[in-house]
């Protein structure tokens, strides 16, 4: 199959090596590591085993791409702005295109400037972190949940599952995207905003009874938000505690990715993350008050 890499950002490098390392024709679109890639490949150090690529397809503009299988957005949600210019010149008639971007409102965006017919959103759970230009560091997790945006695409999904099974990836497809994206925004709104606002990782967080507590609160109002949207299954309370032990297995120096962003400088996923949720739970009626809290302190910062 012929991938394109839209965000060749950790997730992006992480997601494509294995896929061009399991025989698929991987084109990465490029930036920070253009230069470095192009010379000397790229560099996998994961806790699976570390790989090398010597030879990679990299490139600086989409047009010099061309026509793809399959498009996988892996783009900071601040950039979708540039979805028409980054994806258009890869789409023709049969191309999917797999969003695996952060927080809500991504498919729905593609879906209006590329059709609804062959979009499909994805949630990875994946921990990971770019190194020096051409070097991506798998700290632990990858597993990806997917699904078609349409439901008469459930057959696309599965073989786009069986794509990432293929070359080592736990995936698995779903029938309500959305529950997925939600499930993963009990993780992402609180993880990704305390550790960008108090600049600690995950384990620094979670060694804290008083913050473990405060995590378990954001969950607990996330789920209330997603439980109200009417999903096809309600996600349980209980569920916040399935996703504290999965960080409590992590690497507990991970910093999460609107963490590095901030100590960057570069934008931070706001909208994507924090209000697009807490405008969707607001307009059901819920208060919310410690997403608020936690979206008015991120914003001024």
């Amino acid at each position: 199959m012929r991938i394109a890499m839209v965000g060749s950002g950790a997730l992006g490098l992480y997601y494509g090596a294995l896929l061009q390392r399991g025989g698929n024709d991987v084109c990465f679109l490029l930036r920070r590591d253009y230069d470095a890639i192009r010379r000397d490949g790229l560099r996998v150090h994961s806790i699976h085993g570390d790989f090398y690529l010597p030879s990679v397809a990299g490139f600086r503009h989409s047009g010099e791409i061309g026509v793809v299988d399959l498009v996988v957005v892996g783009l900071k949600t601040w950039s979708n702005d540039r979805y028409h210019e980054l994806v258009g010149p890869l789409v023709g008639p049969a191309t999917m295109i797999l969003t695996l971007q952060n927080g809500l409102g991504n498919e729905e965006r593609l879906a209006e400037l590329f059709g609804a017919h062959r979009l499909h959103g994805g949630v990875a759970y994946l921990c990971a972190n770019r190194g020096e230009p051409g070097t991506v560091h798998h700290l632990g997790a990858g597993r990806i949940v997917l699904g078609a945006l349409l439901a008469e695409n459930a057959d696309r999904a599965e073989s786009l599952a069986e794509l990432f099974r293929s070359v080592g990836v736990p995936c698995h497809g779903v029938d309500d995207i959305m529950r997925a994206r939600w499930e993963k925004l009990v993780w992402n709104i609180p993880f990704n905003g305390l550790c960008a606002l108090m600049q600690r990782s995950v384990g620094e967080l979670l060694a804290s009874p008083k913050v473990t507590e405060t995590i378990r609160g954001i969950m607990a109002e996330v789920i209330a938000a997603a439980n109200a949207q009417g999903l096809r299954e309600p996600i349980p309370e209980v569920y916040a505690e399935e996703m504290i032990a999965f960080t409590r297995a992590m690497d507990p120096t991970y910093r999460p990715s609107m963490q590095l962003d901030r100590m960057e400088g570069r934008p931070l996923e706001l909208e994507a993350l924090l209000a697009k949720p807490l405008m969707a739970g607001k307009a059901r009626g819920l208060a919310l008050p410690l997403i608020t809290a936690l979206y008015a302190l991120l914003d001024l910062s």
